[in-house]
């Protein structure tokens, strides 16, 4: 019988209870169990802990990576304490699943970059996208090369009224940012993936707080919020230039007025053929007729199930991380360039990570 691994839950809001705790307890056959859970509110921690029956709750992270031996935790707390609590677990030697975005500054991805390193254990950004079906089948048909040299991508993350309204979101403080870190992170980690990961070298950015500050007298389809205590954007664009000539067009919002209630795809352009994500469809040219092709046989596959299973693989295996900092540092100096140059209404250069 495998030993058992012992995991840990920091954070056990939504995203923890919805995503990481049933991901990990689909892994109790191979000896995976949820030991323990950390949460500054002991009612929502020991709610979770029953229905997830786990056997302690604690209100202080620190005690709970100092009283368990733990093999890994899951950081699923606002994104202002992700570098904090990941560093933290790193330097007991945990390795550590934290959700996205991996942190909120190209300062931090270094500290975050150095403890890893330092301790030899994997840390991985819960960027789920990539684990969905119509992502692993994309990217498979892309890495052959079918759509030439990609030069254009276009990605967008809208939602027509759907703020979550609460401070976790609406406060910079907790969150960092708006829909662009919430979202906004998500499609620009799977696009810039899907083509390949180029080196970003200068972005212009733009934000707005217009719909927001109408606060109280628009309809949300997820509540009311105070504008004088909201102080995030609701709308994000901006457009990315990397070093192979490529660029890349964001657009990310919680609020836009748009036709559709969502609005979430990537499209990629290259000199032999377009795709369109998360369709699988690819568009091309053949005996100069245009053809629109669909992949088929798209795995069926649980994203964040998925994503739990390739981070304990690879924590148990000694594999490289799947979604490694290395990566989630170029996303996260790309998103700091764009608010940075929304703040200062010009192009920006984008901070190398380099080494923590």
């Amino acid at each position: 019988m495998a030993r058992e691994f012992r995991v840990g839950i920091i954070g056990t809001g939504g995203i923890a209870q919805n995503a990481h705790l049933p991901g990990w307890t689909k892994l109790a056959d191979r000896g995976v169990k949820v030991v323990a859970l950390a949460d500054l509110n002991r009612k929502t921690a020991a709610a979770a802990a029953e229905k997830f029956d786990v056997p302690a709750v604690y209100t202080d992270y620190r005690k709970m990576l100092r009283s368990e031996k733990l093999d890994a935790v899951s950081v699923c707390t606002p994104a202002a304490f992700h570098c904090e609590q990941s560093v933290a677990a790193l330097k007991r030697r945990v390795h550590v699943l934290c959700e996205k975005p991996t942190c909120l500054s190209t300062a931090e991805c270094r500290r975050i970059s150095a403890a890893a390193r330092k301790s030899r254990r994997v840390f991985m950004t819960g960027q789920h996208l990539r684990f969905t079906g119509d992502s692993v089948a994309l990217k498979e048909y892309l890495d052959s090369n079918p759509l030439g040299e990609i030069y254009y991508v276009h990605c967008r993350a809208l939602r027509r009224r759907g703020l979550p309204a609460r401070p976790t979101f609406t406060s910079k403080k907790l969150s960092g940012g708006g829909p662009l870190l919430d979202i906004g992170v998500h499609i620009l980690d799977l696009a810039w993936w899907l083509m390949g990961g180029p080196r970003a070298v200068a972005v212009s950015g733009f934000t707005s707080e217009r719909m927001i500050a109408k606060g109280g007298r628009i309809w949300n389809a997820w509540g009311t919020w105070d504008p004088r205590k909201t102080d995030v954007e609701d709308f994000a664009c901006g457009l990315i230039r990397f070093e192979n000539d490529a660029v890349m067009f964001l657009e990310s919002s919680f609020l836009l007025n748009l036709k559709e209630r969502s609005v979430f795809t990537a499209q990629l352009c290259g000199t032999k053929a377009g795709a369109q994500w998360p369709d699988c469809e690819i568009f091309s040219e053949k005996n100069k007729q245009l053809t629109d092709t669909k992949v088929f046989n798209i795995p069926k596959r649980e994203a964040h199930s998925d994503e739990v299973r390739a981070f304990y693989e690879a924590a148990v295996g000694g594999r490289k991380s799947p979604v490694p900092i290395a990566e989630s540092s170029e996303v996260i100096a790309i998103l700091e360039a764009l608010y940075d140059s929304a703040g200062k209404g010009r192009e920006v250069k984008v901070k190398r990570v380099g080494r923590g």
